[in-house]
Formats: structure tokens, sequence, C-alpha cells
């Protein structure tokens, strides 16, 4: 036997070998978690059912990858590794030069696509669920972005802003009867007041400890707005928040509402597409000022701060306003966003805000690649949209069964791309950067070249 072909034998069986362990594993794992369910019967008991059919897709599907990854994947990853190694920086470049133009003219006319394709009632949830979703993430992962990416100090708890802008929101239009327009900066000031207060004491702290300690704030947040009944109504909620208007004119079927005002026939999708514009443009505020600020000394300051905090102090750089500022500018787009979100649902309630959406902004942000725009902006759309677009694969049913739903398995799906995206690539979609300030000529700096690749 030849030694290609006794290569060929060799990997062949350390595939069967890896895909039988693949299938042992997935048993044991789905088997708790897919195989078995638990409904209600007609006297409201737990009963239940086995699901071994789509335990056995989801063990088949598993051992087949791990058969392919060992037989055909890792071959190839050998061989590119062997490769000479690519000039850093060309895909950056090209995103910042061809992909974001691009990005922005298709939100600017996604709406006139979708009511293209789907016609107005349709459109309803591609606008809404889709595109309005989306952008709220994206700009809660800008503002994240200045305090982790920038600035290097990771934050738990940055759905506590999120919440401060809601409330403070819901609460002052529902009291004072005032705009969203005059409430929105209000909202916002009110949060990086938060912020300013949550770093005063984490000054000193870094790392771990400053994780646990934002964590900790925002479940504080989370608890007073369950508990303060009297101001946030607990549980319950805020209903009836004031709806924003197009100048005054408000989007309802009344003689002065907008469809009456510009002589069209009433529907819902004028304010949807209303909204939409709406948080676009707050999102491009937002990724404006972040991108001015990186150019200014404070910004310069904060990324000196995340590369080593120690050099900082030695150039005279005061941390104490460094952090100060990360936090309380993080806070006040959270409080822009949380705005927006209290005036679009009309209804608030903690539940909205719990721990599990500070990971996912979080996650946008490393995923993305900590300090890239562009990367929090795909992030978003993978995770958000990806996560939306499951309620609409209906055809898994025929692989899976007709009892499964996709919708149940998006946080296993959600921590699967995790796990493969930072194996892929560790140091998120967009791993490297233009520096903010440079010197005679601009020059792509690779993240493998700063500290923690954060460059």
């Amino acid at each position: 036997m030849s030694g290609a072909a006794q290569a060929r034998s060799l990997n062949f069986a350390a595939a069967c070998k890896d895909a039988g362990a693949a299938a042992v594993i997935g048993f044991a794992l789905f088997l708790p978690l897919v195989g078995f369910n638990t409904v209600p019967n007609l006297n409201n008991e737990l009963v239940l059912q086995t699901r071994f059919g789509t335990l056995g897709t989801f063990v088949a599907i598993i051992t087949a990858a791990a058969f392919l990854r060992t037989l055909v994947v890792a071959p190839w990853l050998a061989r590119r590794a062997r490769l000479p190694a690519r000039a850093p920086g060309k895909i950056p470049h090209w995103l910042s030069r061809r992909f974001a133009p691009f990005a922005l003219g298709f939100v600017l006319i996604y709406p006139a696509i979708v009511l293209t394709l789907t016609g107005p009632s349709g459109a309803l949830k591609w606008i809404d669920n889709f595109g309005i979703q989306i952008l709220i993430y994206v700009m809660l992962g800008f503002g994240l972005n200045i305090v982790v990416g920038l600035a290097g100090l990771l934050d738990l708890g940055y759905v506590a802003f999120y919440a401060v802008g809601a409330y403070s929101y819901a609460l002052l239009a529902k009291t004072l009867g005032l705009s969203f327009y005059m409430l929105l900066p209000l909202a916002g000031i009110l949060a990086a007041f938060w912020g300013i207060l949550l770093g005063f004491p984490v000054l000193r702290l870094r790392g771990d400890y400053l994780a646990i300690v934002t964590l900790a704030f925002g479940e504080i947040i989370r608890l007073v707005l369950i508990n303060w009944i009297p101001v946030t109504n607990g549980y319950a909620g805020i209903s009836g928040v004031p709806r924003p208007t197009f100048f005054g004119i408000p989007f309802n079927a009344n003689d002065d509402g907008f469809a009456a005002v510009f002589g069209l026939p009433f529907s819902p999708i004028y304010r949807t597409i209303f909204l939409y514009y709406l948080i676009l443009a707050l999102a491009l505020f937002t990724a404006f000022v972040t991108l001015r600020l990186r150019r200014l000394p404070v910004g310069r300051a904060w990324e000196a701060l995340r590369e080593d905090e120690i050099a900082c102090r030695a150039l005279g750089i005061n941390t104490t306003s460094t952090k100060l500022t990360a936090f309380a500018t993080g806070a006040c787009f959270a409080g822009f966003a949380g705005s927006f979100f209290a005036a679009r649902q009309g209804f608030i309630s903690p539940d909205s805000f719990t721990f599990m959406e500070s990971a996912t902004i979080v996650a946008i942000v490393v995923l993305g690649g900590m300090g890239s725009q562009i990367g929090v902006a795909v992030a978003a759309v993978a995770m958000v949209g990806g996560t939306e677009i499951l309620r609409e694969l209906d055809f898994l049913k025929e692989i899976f069964g007709k009892d499964f739903d996709p919708v149940q398995y998006r946080m296993l799906l959600f921590g699967f791309a995790m796990v493969a995206i930072m194996i892929w690539k560790p140091r998120g979609l967009v791993s490297t950067r233009d520096p903010s300030v440079f010197l005679k000529e601009r020059k792509t700096i690779s993240r493998d070249l700063v500290k923690e690749g954060h460059g």
C-alpha cells in the first residue's frame, strides 16, 4: 500500500472513531434536552413524551459533522496553515471602503424593498421584527462598544442604563405630558448620570471584579424596578406610554392623523416605517459621535486606558475622568435606545431588562470585534436577525418532526454559533481596524499586534 493510500486509510479510521465518539456524546447531551418533552394533559398534569425521532436526527447531524470535520476540514486547515501568511488588513480595508456605503444604502431603502416584495400587510413583520429590532441592538452595541471595545471596561450590567432610559421616558411622558423629542435627550442625560454613579465605585476595579460589580448593578436596577411599586408599578409594568409623532401629527385613524392629513388610506405601516427611520437616525448618530470621539483626546485616552492603565497613568492621563466619561457616554446612548424602546412598545416592564439582554449586547460587541463599528453592526444582524428568522423556518418540521419548534432551540443555536465563531475568528468578525490617529500615512494594524487583540 502506498503512503498516500495508507494516510487516507488512517484518516478514514480516525474520522469513524471521532464520529462514533461524537454520536455517543451527542446522544447523552441531547437525550434530556430533545429526547423527552413534558406537556400538560386535560387535567393540567405534566405528561412525559418521547421524541426519539428528533433525537436521532440531531445525533445523525452531529455524527456526520464530526466525520466530515476529521476527514475533510481538518486536513484542509492543516494545508492552509502551511501556506504563506496573507498580509493583514485587506478584508477590513475592503469592508471600510466598500461594505459600509453599500450597507448604508441598503438600510435606507430596506422598507421600500420589503413593501415591494411582501406588500403592506407582510411588510409590518419584516420592518418591525427585523429592521427596528436589529437597529435597536445595533445602537446598543455601538454604545457598549465605547465602554468595552474602546475603554476596555467589561460591563455586564449595561441593560440597567437601557432600563433607566425606558422608564425615564415612560414616567415623564405620562406625568408631564412632554413629547418624545423633548424627553429623548433628558432620558440620555439621566442614564449618563447613573453611568457616572456606577463609575465611581469601580474606579479601582478591573477584569473579573469589574464584571461582577457591573453585573450586580444591573440586577439592583431590575430589583428596584420590581419592588418600587408606587413609581414603577412592579411586575405589572407601565402601559399607555405615549407614542412619538411626526412633527406633532399622530399616527392614528382620526381626522388629525397622519393618513388623513396627507390624504392617504389609514394603515399601521406608516407608523412602523417612521419608527424604522427614527431608530436608524439614532443609530447613525451614535456611530457618528463614536467615530468623532475616537479622534479626540478623550477617545485616545480610552484606547490608552484599554491597552495599559499603568502606562496611561505614567503619561499623565487622568484615569478617573477617563473611566467616568466612558461609562457616561455609553450609558447615554443606552438611555436613548431605552426611550425609543418604550415609545415603540407603548408598554414596559422589568421583564424586558434582564441579564440576558446584557449578555446579548456584550456578545454582539465581542463577536463583532471589540472596537469595530462595522463588526458590531454585522454581529447584531447575525445574532438578532438569526434569532428572528428561526420563526420563519417551518420547513424544519419536515426534517425534525411536526412537533419541532425551532424557536425553542434559539439559545442552543446561539451558544453553538458563539463557540463556532470563537474557534473560527477568536478576535471577532473584524479582527483588524485602522488606527484612530496616524502619523503621515494611515496603515491598518492587525489586532495580533496589540494587547488581548483589542487593537
